[in-house]
């Protein structure tokens, strides 16, 4: 499909993109008779203020992953799959709260250098090892491949092309700045992000509407798909094994979203660059507020499609070629790049510039995430352990190239997937219980043990396999939970049998770590209210 790019639309997707390779190179620049350290590459000197790094949280999240994928599932699910966003929202307070001041008394680089600190290398190597096998092998291939779906299904770029050309983009101002350049051109992606986001929402229920209105509408979208307004499904609803009904609320959507917010190196990195904790936590706040408003931009406008192909009079009247490539359920992912052909000239570059915007964000800050780990945790300790800073980076620019090119070979090897949002959190679903539950043992409980934290990471991949392998039908996010309590169970075995007393290691806790501000329990209340209110709107 191609869905009509005027020349209006070419110039804003081209300002669009000079616009953040200027920004990035800018910002990328060394001061004056200075050079870089690995502080300034990998941390941004530690000097972001709250509203960058919340900005930034979410340009970092927010992927082809969330407006491909996530709108695809809104199209075949529907507004239960919000969940994921919602949730995440209280999440951020919990980090916000509990772990950011931990990680940051200990001036880290890494998650694994963490690990080190409260156990030993041997956690911290394999830990490494995980992170860049998930973030290679998952996470980038998966945003390259549906940033490119998106290229070939609104502008008919082919799938490769469309891959490479993506990579290239995301390297040419990342890899040279590091976090800085990242940080600081997402201030503006997400900028773009939400702003072609809510335009495209808008134009979606309009035409639902008949050109009446957002608010008509909506009306039209929640009385003609009201199945897709559950946000707890039912056991009977064909998409129960995505979503397992109450076990959302109480079961492994927590291990999924603890993971990522709270130990997921390329989301924690922008926090551990604050310049003070406040800034952090005030930043992981912010995010949550953007957290509660994605679905609106991500998952109405699935629904909106869905509605609008369900409704053959209304498809006609949108004009010709609307019903070309339209999705369906066996193509749901289509259904966001589909929706672009309804916007008005101009509109479509800006629109186009916000999943742009959303792609090449995550793949830069995979890129410096992965960079980070590579260089801090497997090259500087097993490598060359007194390396230069200049040297340091050097490795971080090379190593996140490899990886790049790595992920540009195996991206068109998921073209066979149906949701790939899906493909996304069952895979990383597979480490994250065990990563979550070496973590939640390091942070909370002294007596934890390396070699207990040794075996939750060895047990991690075989304790997922045999709940995936085994039980079969139990919905992924069921196995995720289970998962958790059994790693969690064995390494508290492990370290009991060890010792009955506190490891020397072990994190000392005080009331006074974890007090917060007035604004940050002000505006956690708020975001805590805001999802319980959605939630009982749309049980």
């Amino acid at each position: 499909m191609n869905t009509g790019f005027s020349f209006l639309d070419y110039a804003i997707f081209t300002a669009y993109g000079l616009l953040i390779i200027a920004v990035g190179l800018w910002v990328s620049r060394n001061k004056k008779g200075e050079s870089k350290t690995a502080q300034d590459y990998f941390l941004a000197s530690k000097a972001l203020p709250w509203w960058a790094i919340g900005a930034s949280l979410i340009a970092a999240n927010i992927s082809a992953e969330q407006f491909i994928g996530m709108s695809g599932s809104g199209f075949a699910i529907g507004l239960g799959i919000a969940s994921y966003e919602w949730m995440a929202a209280i999440t951020l307070i919990l980090v916000g709260k509990f772990f950011l001041p931990i990680f940051l008394e200990k001036k880290i680089y890494t998650m694994p250098q963490f690990l080190e600190k409260r156990f030993d290398n041997r956690v911290r190597t394999i830990l490494a090892v995980f992170w860049l096998m998930v973030y290679i092998f998952v996470n980038l291939t998966s945003v390259l491949y549906l940033g490119a779906l998106a290229l070939n299904t609104i502008l008919e770029i082919p799938l490769m092309y469309g891959i490479i050309g993506l990579a290239l983009f995301a390297v040419i101002y990342s890899i040279y700045g590091g976090l800085s350049a990242v940080a600081w051109t997402d201030v503006i992606q997400v900028i773009f992000l939400i702003g072609g986001g809510l335009l495209t929402t808008y134009i979606a229920l309009d035409a639902v509407g008949a050109g009446e209105g957002v608010i008509s509408g909506a009306k039209v979208v929640f009385h003609s798909a009201s199945e897709k307004f559950d946000m707890i499904l039912s056991k009977d609803n064909p998409y129960f094994s995505d979503l397992p009904g109450i076990g959302v609320l109480v079961g492994g959507l927590w291990v999924a979203n603890l993971y990522y917010w709270g130990f997921n190196q390329y989301i924690i990195q922008r926090a551990l660059a604050a310049k003070s904790i406040r800034e952090a936590q005030r930043g992981v706040i912010f995010a949550g507020y953007l957290k509660i408003l994605i679905p609106f931009i991500v998952v109405i406008p699935g629904i909106a499609a869905h509605v609008i192909v369900g409704n053959p009079e209304l498809l006609a009247s949108l004009g010709n070629g609307i019903a070309e490539n339209i999705p369906s359920v066996e193509h749901a992912d289509k259904a966001y790049p589909w929706l672009l052909s309804l916007l008005p000239y101009g509109f479509k570059g800006l629109a186009f510039a916000a999943l742009t915007a959303a792609i090449v964000s995550s793949l830069a800050s995979m890129l410096n995430s992965t960079s980070t780990i590579f260089t801090m945790d497997i090259y500087s300790q097993l490598v060359k352990k007194e390396s230069s800073d200049k040297k340091q980076i050097a490795i971080g620019r090379i190593s996140a190239i490899v990886a790049l090119a790595i992920a540009v070979f195996i991206a068109p090897q998921l073209k066979n997937l149906d949701q790939a949002f899906q493909y996304i959190q069952e895979y990383t679903g597979m480490v994250s219980p065990g990563i979550l539950a070496i973590f939640l043992i390091g942070l909370f409980w002294k007596k934890g043990t390396a070699n207990a934290a040794l075996w939750g990471a060895v047990l991690t991949l075989p304790v997922a396999m045999f709940f995936k392998f085994v039980f079969v039908e139990m919905p992924f996010l069921n196995q995720m939970g289970y998962s958790f309590l059994v790693v969690l169970f064995v390494m508290i075995l492990i370290s009991r049998l060890e010792t009955k007393e506190a490891d020397p290691k072990g994190i000392i806790l005080s009331k006074s770590l974890f007090e917060t501000g007035t604004k940050f329990n002000v505006f956690a209340i708020g975001i805590t209210t805001i999802v319980t209110v959605l939630y009982i709107l749309f049980w």
